[in-house]
């Protein structure tokens, strides 16, 4: 076995001439750089791959966030059902994902100038691929996220065939297609394709278009098809009701806990998607977006507490503070930021979260006006807080942050054009033709397939099954164990109870009566002994 020759060595031998010392020193130096580099370059690769490893297990414990959510907004008697669902985005979509999700997102990717619809290699990802596997786990918790939006909305009355086949058929092929759309360097609305679009290309980071509008419009697509909960806008009759039936939340410590779990993972979410973090640039960038990501989401969630308290005064004449509503406007903030975290200033995060919470409590009213039925509020949220993300992007991106977090700045939000005198409509113009890309192949692809579902019948869950919930019906019996202790135990606890407290106060009545004479007798003694004296 050879040994490795240090840099000296092998100079000496490529120079050759002893007295050559000038030459000598010059080997020596530039072996040396080179060595420094290649470590230095080691490294960097080393962190950026960790970063994308840690910003991912950030995203993935979103997971938690969702299903505690889902379970905490909905009736006790299916918190198991949305449990298993969540579970089931992870287990089921994973698959799908692992098997052509990612093929369809990323596969054949290449520098040409050519937009492509969808990708077409790394199927069934393996190790020897070529795929580098920190980006598709990274991606795959992506993937895992969008499916749990549609979870809560078409939760309480859809059969769990049906939630599994939507799940791997959008997490599968309908959500790659619109990842391709914008992260691929061959889509069409790609920022880093070799021609963007009318020389922009669209701004959206972390997904308030590919990500969260499409699990929107999912869950607006699933829960018209699937139609209401029992009870909440008609009676058994099927006459409207006055007011629709309000179905409260069983557990409101549940939603606080998934709220904040999700707001913790979005620091993996958007930081996460700068993909890199090595350099000072990229760290720069990143810390620019967890900024831009804590302000979102603080001035969504005053901002809809705000305008919901303001919308029941008008109503009731009372001013409320509606806790429900200030998570969700907490996370429609988020949502919102998602797309311009890295390309708006602080103060315009700042004013995306107040309009994202204000626009959150006006699709909440619209939907219950439509008679759309959303368990969790989750097309408020996601689908309206990311088409706000997306042209709140095209009206507030800065151009010296483009520049930074994309090195070109080509177009500029509307605002920064229009203070300039130049009016430039191009990236806010390629924002608003995304947002409609994600909303018509969302709506016609989950439209056909939660109606061939629907047509099969295997959509909505019997009446009955309805009435009882899912947990009695299909999940052999409900998560919390609701039965009251046998009478006669509890009366014989409390006779045992009784009977030790009776002994207790005999035996304290028996101590004092054989203390008194005592004290009686010392009393007498010395009575005595002082008439005595």
């Amino acid at each position: 076995m050879s040994e490795t020759q240090s840099i000296f060595q092998t100079c000496s031998a490529l120079v050759g001439d002893a007295d050559n010392v000038t030459g000598l020193l010059q080997c020596i130096a530039d072996s040396a750089e080179q060595a420094a580099g290649a470590a230095a370059s080691d490294v960097a690769a080393g962190v950026d791959t960790f970063y994308l490893i840690f910003a991912g297990a950030l995203v993935y414990f979103m997971q938690t966030g969702f299903a505690m959510l889902c379970a905490g907004s909905i009736r006790a008697k299916n918190v198991k059902n949305v449990i298993l669902w969540n579970l089931l985005d992870s287990a089921g979509g994973g698959l799908a994902f692992w098997a052509c999700g990612y093929a369809f997102a990323y596969g054949g990717d290449n520098d040409n100038a050519e937009f492509t619809f969808i990708g077409n290699t790394d199927f069934f990802v393996t190790s020897n691929s070529g795929v580098p596997l920190e980006s598709w786990f990274f991606q795959f918790t992506f993937a895992c996220a969008l499916s749990s939006i549609v979870a809560g909305t078409i939760a309480e009355r859809t059969q769990m065939k049906a939630y599994l086949m939507y799940s791997v058929f959008l997490v599968g092929f309908v959500y790659p297609v619109c990842a391709h759309a914008f992260w691929s360097t061959n889509g069409i609305f790609s920022k880093s394709a070799a021609e963007p679009l009318f020389g922009s290309g669209a701004i959206d980071l972390a997904g308030s278009g590919a990500v969260h509008m499409t699990g929107g419009v999912a869950a607006l697509v699933g829960s018209l098809i699937l139609g209401p909960r029992i009870g909440r806008f008609y009676d058994e009759d099927g006459n409207l009701l006055d007011e629709p039936a309000s179905f409260v939340p069983h557990s409101t410590a549940l939603q606080f806990l998934g709220t904040f779990c999700l707001w913790f993972g979005w620091y993996g979410f958007n930081p996460g998607s700068v993909l890199v973090i090595a350099s000072e640039q990229a760290g720069s960038v990143a810390s620019l977006v967890v900024v831009n990501t804590t302000l979102g989401a603080c001035a969504g969630a005053v901002a809809a507490m705000f305008f919901s308290s303001v919308f029941d005064y008008r109503h009731i004449g009372e001013i409320t503070y509606d806790v429900g509503a200030t998570m969700n406007g907490c996370l429609t903030g988020l949502v919102a930021i998602t797309a311009g975290c890295a390309t708006v200033e602080t103060w315009a995060a700042v004013i995306i979260g107040i309009f994202a919470g204000l626009f959150y409590v006006l699709a909440s009213h619209l939907l219950i006006k439509l008679r759309i039925d959303d368990a969790v509020d989750a097309v408020p949220v996601h689908m309206v807080g990311g088409a706000w993300g997306m042209i709140s992007t095209g009206l507030f991106s800065a151009p010296e942050l483009i520049a930074n977090a994309y090195s070109e700045n080509h177009n500029s939000g509307w605002f920064y054009e229009w203070s300039e005198g130049s009016g430039n409509f191009t990236l806010l113009g390629v924002q608003l033709l995304a947002v409609l890309f994600v909303f018509v192949w969302t709506f016609v692809m989950m439209g056909f397939w939660f109606g061939l579902i629907n047509w099969f019948g295997c959509f909505r869950v019997d009446p009955l099954e309805e009435k009882v919930g899912m947990d009695m019906s299909r999940h052999k019996g409900p998560a919390y164990d609701y039965t009251a202790p046998e009478t006669n135990d509890v009366n014989e606890l409390r006779n045992s109870r009784h009977s030790r407290r009776s002994m207790n106060d005999n035996s304290n009545r028996s101590a004092k009566k054989e203390e008194a004479p005592a004290v009686e007798t010392t009393s007498k003694d010395a009575a005595g002994e002082e008439s005595s004296a």
